[in-house]
């Protein structure tokens, strides 16, 4: 596998996963994530909570994951998303067609890829994006601190959305696009959605086995890498039944000895990543390997803190206990 493709493997996990640091260990029951206010206190404070019994109007004054206060004369109609999970969120609340402007990475749905590309996640075009004239740039608060003030700069209504370390923050972040969007019902929908899928997934895992559990994030010639015990993919496979083999260490970085020596019963990652695994030596000796147990997953379910992250969480019980969501 060259260089290239496991940096970008990486990069996109670390930073459309938010898997850099450890939530709370996954309970019984998954409440909607605090709102930016709860989140950071006066300096980030939100005065409503999005929600059914607060419809959208406007003039609206939202308080972004930055502290930074946006104000709304109208509802917006012409949109930019510079996150793949931003995309996927606006898409799904019905807004798809609001959005004029999106990243080269924002692949889902289809009919984003027909929408002017402003750049990728890092490098944006701004003067590409200041000649669509939007309403909201929606950009993701991992971005470098030079692209946020450029951002600002340009004068454009700019919102910028956390990608914590939490598969409840994804609650937050819907609920805020659909506040800003005028789609606040549309929000409470997938979001309660979401929830059930959660629900379902703890009340099935209760009394079974954990199988143990190795992702692939990056293999061969520049080293192996997974989602170590700090990360947010991690928790998902703990969620899911699951027992990551890696939870014991942090930093992403693994090797193959250490793989060979927990010999997982249970492998998951990429089509490419199968294939590498399938006709490589050292890898291919596994026993997930030889006995046909590495499962190739679209992995944006896992690492786009979007509405198909519950999608994801089933998935992942399905290949854990070889059957249903119940």
């Amino acid at each position: 596998m060259k260089k290239g493709l496991i940096l970008l493997s990486l990069m996109l996990i670390v930073f459309l996963a938010a898997g850099c640091g450890k939530t709370n260990p996954p309970g019984d029951g998954v409440t909607l994530s605090p709102t930016p206010a709860e989140r950071t206190g006066n300096g980030g404070q939100q005065e409503e909570t999005p929600g059914k019994e607060r419809a959208s109007a406007y003039p609206m004054e939202i308080t972004d994951f930055r502290g930074n206060n946006v104000k709304f004369d109208k509802e917006p109609e012409r949109v930019v998303s510079l996150s793949p999970n931003i995309t996927e969120i606006i898409y799904a609340l019905g807004q798809g067609d609001k959005l004029v402007g999106r990243t080269a990475l924002c692949d889902y749905p289809a009919e984003a890829q027909n929408v002017t590309s402003v750049g990728d996640f890092f490098g944006w075009n701004f003067e590409t994006i200041l000649s669509l004239n939007p309403d909201v740039v929606f950009a993701s608060s991992l971005n470098t601190e030079e692209n946020e003030k450029k951002l600002l700069e340009l004068g454009i209504n700019t919102v910028f959305l956390t990608q914590d370390e939490s598969f409840e923050n994804t609650y937050g972040t819907i609920e805020l696009v659909g506040k800003i969007l005028n789609a606040g019902d549309e929000a409470e929908r997938i979001i309660n959605e979401m929830k059930d899928t959660v629900s379902r997934v703890q009340k099935a895992v209760k009394g079974k086995e954990r199988p143990s559990v190795y992702y692939v994030a990056g293999y061969g010639e520049y080293g192996d890498y997974t989602a170590t015990g700090e990360t947010f993919i991690s928790d998902m496979i703990e969620m899911a039944g699951g027992n990551n083999i890696a939870a014991d260490i942090t930093g992403w970085v693994y090797s193959l000895e250490k793989l060979v020596e927990k010999d997982p019963q249970i492998i998951i990652g990429s089509q490419a990543a199968k294939e590498y695994f399938e006709q490589t030596n050292g890898y291919k000796e596994l026993t997930a390997v030889k006995e046909g147990r590495f499962h190739a997953i679209d992995e944006n379910l896992l690492v786009r803190q979007g509405p198909r992250l519950a999608e994801g969480l089933e998935l992942l019980y399905e290949i854990f206990h070889s059957e249903s969501l119940p």
